[in-house]
């Protein structure tokens, strides 16, 4: 969600060239032969839309991601495979990129009632049990953000995030992907990458012969996926985001079908975009260290927030936890380079200038 990143356009205002409409525009729009972008609605304003792409075959269908279980997300899917022909019944597997919501929660639903084979990676696992646990989570939110110096924000997220997880909603996938391996689906040779960063169990699904990548949230076309927020947390969460970008950039350069946004041409060009944006913020971070900022939170008060620069002190309390998040990710990493210092006190995890 950091603000450096000036793209083009929006995800609010971008065309996606597959369908001449708005990317989240309803409808099942051909991408490939055989595939087709299907936007699901979404209940915030920022993302409006998730993609879920349809891999047709004489095996049946498969998803790549599932979408939000929410009435409207069920509705424009139905909606948009009747397009096609087809209906949930003749799905046969999900490939899910991670394990957030807005891509989980309508594969375990669906796989659950019509038999379809639900797969997820298997470092989402702690995740997902935490998710099935929310006490727990929550829990481990608040050490999250005092750890980052923001003890203030901890009893109103946790206020926020009281209201259980519907069990319904939430169940272990069918099938774990553990480690990068190579997949026949639908008629066509997938390469499924593990590419842990934005959660620790992403996976993209390359295919090479068509010439593209299913993204998730790895590889954005217009916005920043969000960096340091999970139950299960890890130790460097952008380190790790990083070096799957790197991973990625090895592949041949494919045309990017996010799940967020506009379909784009090049996956190397919006890597390189995403590489020096953050380099950007690590500059910005260690700036604000040498200012006398301390912890995750004060280095977040100085820094801009989204495209349009926000201050920190405009951001609600969804976003201003993200902001603090993902600013202790870039402090990691300027630790782990040896460009900051690291103390753990009990006001949290303190950073200094080298």
């Amino acid at each position: 969600m950091s603000g450096s990143d000036r793209p083009s356009a929006s995800t609010a205002h971008a065309i996606s060239p597959d369908s001449g409409e708005h990317w989240s525009a309803p409808g099942a729009w051909p991408v490939a032969d055989g595939v087709h972008r299907i936007p699901l609605p979404l209940p915030m304003d920022g993302l409006r839309a998730v993609n879920v792409y349809v891999i047709e075959g004489a095996d049946g269908l498969t998803l790549i991601d599932g979408g939000w279980a929410i009435t409207e997300g069920r509705e424009a899917l139905d909606a948009g495979l009747r397009l096609l022909g087809v209906g949930f019944g003749d799905i046969a597997r999900f490939l899910v990129t991670h394990v957030h919501r807005d891509h989980y929660t309508l594969a375990s639903v669906l796989g659950k009632e019509y038999g379809a084979e639900v797969s997820l990676g298997a470092d989402e696992r702690a995740t997902l049990e935490s998710a099935l646990n929310s006490d727990g989570a929550r829990s481990r939110d608040g050490w999250l953000l005092r750890d980052a110096g923001a003890a203030d924000l901890v009893e109103r997220w946790q206020a926020m995030t009281r209201e259980a997880i519907d069990p319904d909603h939430w169940r272990l996938p069918d099938h774990w992907l553990d480690g990068d391996q190579r997949l026949e689906v639908s008629g066509r040779t997938l390469d499924a990458v593990h590419t842990p960063g934005h959660t620790r169990g992403h996976f993209v699904f390359a295919d090479r012969a068509a010439g593209m990548l299913f993204a998730g949230d790895h590889v954005l076309p217009t916005i920043t996926p969000s960096i340091g927020f999970e139950p299960a947390p890890v130790v460097s969460p952008l380190g790790d985001f990083m070096a799957s970008l790197t991973k990625v950039r090895g592949l041949p350069d494919l045309r990017l079908l996010p799940a967020h946004g506009p379909v784009a041409d090049s996956t190397h060009a919006r890597i390189d975009q995403l590489m020096a944006h953050h380099e950007e913020r690590l500059a910005r971070c260690l700036e604000a260290l040498r200012a006398g900022r301390r912890t995750a939170r004060e280095v977040a008060e100085a820094l801009p927030w989204t495209r349009r620069e926000h201050a920190f002190s405009s951001l609600d309390l969804f976003n201003s936890t993200l902001a603090v998040l993902e600013t202790k990710a870039h402090l990691e990493v300027l630790a782990a380079r040896g460009d900051a210092g690291r103390a753990e006190t009990g006001d949290g995890v303190l950073f200094t200038p080298r």
